[in-house]
């Protein structure tokens, strides 16, 4: 394919880790109710009331504008992190005549076949309420109820029949495919973990956040007496097909343990810096074997150059060095990192990106990770379809006007 001289085709990048939902906190959490500075806190209650409130038909509404998002940005797959599996109060759907069985998940799947993004739907497991910095166990609050299948059992029962569901949905068209997820080892108990160790498909990816905040390791530590790293190597799950999501605060033991298993890890920059998470060690990771990969996490930004940049920016500055990844290793993240991450096969989905604009003119191809940015996509193939052109998707049309769509039909969430 012959291009002109002021575009270049790249191959398409890669998101690794996304909460859809999340979405709605974009521009909302910044400041408390009583106009204090908006701390992790006042994020995560918003993003519970979120996750109370969404209904199947909201939630495909909503998805379709984030999917849609991301194509026109130039993602070409999508690694889902879901855990709002059923009705509030934790009644499953298709029960008692509410709605059709995985109502939620299948909400997701029609959301990115209209949008027509990969979907890499990672079933999570979620089976307790936390762990207090003393190692006590936590009961599920009231909307954890909706995250949890109630045992191992139940999540690896609901996840075997979400398979066919996801197969049928996708009718061969090679977008939509199933993972599975831990929630984290603050959700899940030991015994538990190693039961899905020996029993989940050893061909799936599985994700788990790890070592997000220091209270996480704290708690681990309290309650287990080792590292959620170590705790996860204990039980059978540190693997090639494992991801660890986030892995900010990490020891020696950690990342040697991470790299000697050829792990990989996702990173979410924008997000880490959003929350004030902290910056991880991806090049020590990287250089004990890991292999990196990115994610939007919660979609404060949905951009895949600029998660790329962040991710050498965060390293200039943690080390006070330029070059700590070249633009050929943060642009293997975004691509091969992310398609090894989620278990998919290399394809030929690419974007068309401007070299002229007043952001790239001048720079060289390779080096279009440090300067570019979505706005610099000019056109988006997926699938052997193009699907998006300067900025505009070619089925849905502009993704600000599916979000207004969104928000207008469901002002709870405006």
């Amino acid at each position: 394919m012959s291009t002109p001289q002021n575009r270049v085709r790249v191959p398409a990048p890669v998101n690794a880790h996304s909460h859809a939902f999340h979405r709605i906190l974009r521009g909302r959490t910044h400041e408390g109710a009583d106009g204090a500075a908006g701390d992790f806190w006042t994020w995560r209650e918003h993003m519970y009331a979120a996750a109370a409130s969404l209904t199947p038909a909201a939630y495909q509404q909503l998805a379709t504008a984030v999917f849609a998002e991301m194509v026109v940005a130039g993602y070409s797959a999508v690694g889902e992190f879901h855990y709002l599996h059923h009705q509030p109060g934790g009644q499953p759907y298709g029960s008692g005549g509410h709605g059709e069985s995985h109502a939620m998940e299948l909400a997701l799947g029609r959301a990115a076949v209209a949008a027509g993004i990969r979907l890499v739907l990672l079933d999570t497991c979620y089976l307790q309420g936390g762990l207090t910095l003393q190692g006590e166990m936590l009961e599920l609050d009231d909307t954890q109820q909706r995250f949890s299948d109630r045992s191992v059992e139940g999540w690896l029962l609901r996840h075997e029949s979400l398979a066919a569901a996801l197969a049928e949905l996708d009718a061969g068209a090679g977008l939509l495919s199933l993972g599975a997820a831990v929630h984290s080892v603050r959700a899940v108990a030991p015994s538990d973990l190693a039961t899905i160790a020996a029993r989940l498909d050893p061909a799936l990816p599985l994700h788990v956040h790890l070592s997000e905040q220091p209270a996480e390791n704290h708690a681990c530590a309290a309650a287990y007496g080792t590292s959620p790293t170590g705790l996860l190597e204990q039980a059978g799950l540190l693997g090639a097909r494992l991801s660890a999501v986030h892995a900010t605060h990490l020891d020696e033991t950690d990342i040697r343990a991470l790299g000697a298993a050829r792990a990989g890890i996702v990173m979410c920059p924008t997000t880490e810096a959003d929350l004030g998470d902290g910056i991880g060690p991806a090049r020590e990771l990287a250089d004990a074997g890991a292999h990196l990969s990115l994610g939007s996490d919660q979609h404060a930004v949905l951009d895949p150059y600029l998660e790329q940049r962040a991710l050498e920016h965060a390293e200039r500055l943690r080390s006070g060095k330029r070059g700590r990844f070249s633009p050929t290793e943060i642009s293997t993240a975004a691509r091969a990192g992310g398609l090894r991450s989620l278990g998919l096969a290399e394809n030929d989905d690419f974007l068309m990106v401007r070299t002229d604009s007043v952001r790239t003119a001048g720079s060289r191809p390779a080096q279009l990770p440090l300067t570019a940015t979505a706005a610099d996509i000019i056109e988006v193939h997926i699938n052997g379809e193009l699907v998006a052109s300067h900025g505009i998707h070619t089925r849905l049309g502009d993704p600000a006007a599916l979000y207004a769509a969104f928000f207008n039909n469901n002002p709870e969430f405006s």
